[in-house]
């Protein structure tokens, strides 16, 4: 006899809408993606928010897939772009041995130890040196074991592909007993980890580009000039493992601040040196939102070594805005996972700028410092005052160019 649903009591039926109705509920929740769930069930809390002061505050918890302690991150902006967590190494321990299909970066926040990367089935193990300010990437689905050199805790900030992959595949087995080989990631040569120092241009915008594995300290290593951001600014973008995972270093000179850009989410910036503050928030708000009654849309998040904030906490696009406040060089790391400027939408091929680094007046999106909201200088001016830090600001870049109502009318 032919099963009738009628007869199942608790059954739900879908029906089309009556007149002119809109099917659908309307509001409902947003459902946890596969990576939620897998982090769910590896047991850690997920700080979420836009963003930490310091990651060393987080409360670690044990994580018996590792071995070690743990507090997964998820900073607003970066849902289903790329994951990120705080790892601690037992001491005088090392976590267990593990691989996975997708890219990971370690930036280490405290302590020394060194890092075992091999093939599956081979004997041949790399082993490298670490200590607090290294930043090095595991080769994709390489074996690796991460080992504490001392009696007192090694801490990791780890920044990973896992989200994309486990979203995609949907099946944790597949991305963590995997027996496929990237040997084009992973060379096997001696030097694989061997820090280079030589810079050249990134093939996409041109920027200053450093090929590197392991960078033994990313606090105090060498930078060169960029200036896009403000006067002085220096930057490169290292290529780890021929990782899509894009990140850069960039630092400010002291008694400055950036210039206020727009972009969408993806990005967080990561203090490494210094301290200081970032304003973020919404593009329709405009360059001048205190000015403009909108000053209580947005955020500010003030953050020292290792403090990490969202740049675009979600939707649309978000200006920010980094300013240093102590007597030293404020030096950030900045993390997108694979979604890196050169990825924008558009057909490959297609004619396209640096947006982030041109003015508004320009064609851009970064905000001259004539054109900020007076808020910020008078602002700005006030906390150097108060911690005794001389104000580098030339006054004369507040002054409107002759000619900047002639680059706007080009634009429009």
């Amino acid at each position: 006899m032919p099963h009738d649903p009628k007869d199942d009591k608790d059954a739900i039926h879908w029906h089309e809408p009556a007149g002119t109705k809109k099917a659908g509920l309307g509001e409902f929740k947003k459902q946890p993606t596969p990576y939620d769930a897998w982090m769910e069930a590896e047991g850690l809390p997920v700080f979420r928010g836009i963003g930490i002061s310091k990651v060393q505050n987080l409360p670690l918890m044990p994580w018996k897939r590792t071995g070690g302690r743990g507090h997964f991150i998820q900073l607003y902006g970066t849902e289903t772009k790329w994951g990120c967590y705080v790892v601690e190494i037992p001491p005088g321990g090392a976590l267990n041995p593990e691989k996975h299909m997708y890219e990971e970066i370690f930036l280490v926040v405290e302590g020394r130890g060194s890092t075992e990367v091999w093939l599956e089935g081979e004997s041949k193990k790399h082993v490298f040196e670490w200590q607090k300010g290294s930043m090095f990437s595991i080769p994709m689905n390489a074996m690796h074991r991460l080992v504490n050199a001392t009696s007192g805790g090694a801490l990791l900030l780890g920044g990973t592909t896992a989200p994309v992959v486990l979203n995609a595949l949907q099946n944790a087995d597949a991305v963590f007993d995997n027996p496929f080989v990237f040997k084009d990631r992973f060379s096997g040569g001696e030097d694989f980890f061997k820090p280079k120092d030589d810079i050249e241009p990134d093939p996409v915008r041109g920027l200053a580009m450093r090929k590197t594995n392991f960078i033994p300290d990313v606090i105090n290593c060498e930078l060169p000039l960029d200036n896009r951001r403000s006067v002085g600014y220096r930057r490169v973008e290292p290529l780890m493992t021929n990782n899509s995972f894009y990140f850069w270093i960039g630092q400010h000179e002291n008694g400055r601040y950036s210039k206020g850009h727009a972009h969408t989410s993806a990005a967080i910036l990561i203090c490494l040196k210094g301290k200081g503050y970032t304003y973020s928030w919404p593009e329709r708000c405009g360059e001048q939102p205190w000015k403009d009654g909108m000053g209580d849309q947005v955020n500010r998040l003030d953050y020292e070594p290792i403090g990490m904030v969202t740049a675009a906490p979600g939707g649309a696009r978000w200006y920010h805005q980094h300013f240093s406040v102590s007597k030293d060089d404020f030096r950030l790391t900045a993390w997108f996972g694979p979604h890196n400027p050169g990825r924008d939408p558009g057909a490959p091929g297609q004619k396209h700028t640096d947006y982030t680094a041109i003015d508004v007046n320009q064609g851009g999106t970064a905000i001259p410092y004539w054109m900020e909201d007076p808020y910020i200088r008078k602002e700005y001016e006030e906390i150097l005052r108060q911690n005794d830090v001389k104000c580098r600001m030339d006054s004369t870049w507040y002054d409107k160019p002759n000619d900047a109502d002639a680059r706007m009318k080009d634009v429009v």
